[in-house]
């Protein structure tokens, strides 16, 4: 009895730290990736602002190609979202909107995740003129895990977790818009 007794203080204690350690964590994440790609920044610019566009270029809308989508508004406009629902875990349920455009330079969107887990995150797509016919794009994201969430980002690397993804886009957007 002694031994069980000691075994869940000692449970309780871990748990008591991490929950402390969850209030000195950092919340906030960010990764950017970039890419050049070799055609002129108002072509680039006028691809990658079409949100529907990214079914050919993004990880995550390529893991399930039978996902129900829906669509309001404009594409390529302020307010446009574009909503998925998959039974794919990896892939889930949430939606995307347009929330800023500034023509020719940048979109901004807001991420909102419904399943397997509720969150918000910021994406956007920048791209900069390189020469007269090369574009730097960069895909990024920013988000939030608030307390005791954030204890997460002492075991996952953000970094490498979305990074990853978002180069193997990046790569297919490029393969894309490079094609003659």
């Amino acid at each position: 009895m002694r031994i069980l007794k000691k075994l869940i203080f000692f449970f309780i204690g871990i748990i008591v730290l991490l929950l402390i350690a969850g209030l000195f964590v950092k919340k906030e994440y960010a990764v950017e990736r970039a890419i050049v790609i070799n055609k002129p920044k108002a072509e680039v610019f006028n691809y990658v602002k079409f949100v529907k566009n990214q079914d050919n270029y993004s990880v995550w809308n390529k893991k399930d190609p039978a996902m129900k989508k829906d669509y309001k508004g404009n594409d390529g406009q302020v307010g446009f979202v574009a909503a998925w629902d998959s039974s794919d875990k990896e892939v889930g349920k949430g939606e995307q909107e347009i929330v800023n455009i500034v023509d020719g330079d940048r979109i901004d969107m807001k991420l909102r995740f419904k399943e397997p887990f509720e969150a918000e995150d910021n994406a956007y797509m920048i791209t900069e003129a390189v020469s007269p016919n090369e574009t730097k794009v960069k895909w990024g994201f920013k988000g939030t895990m608030n307390y005791p969430m954030n204890l997460m980002l002492l075991f996952m690397d953000m970094d490498k977790e979305l990074g990853g993804a978002l180069d193997a886009g990046l790569k297919d957007l490029k393969t894309i818009l490079e094609k003659p």
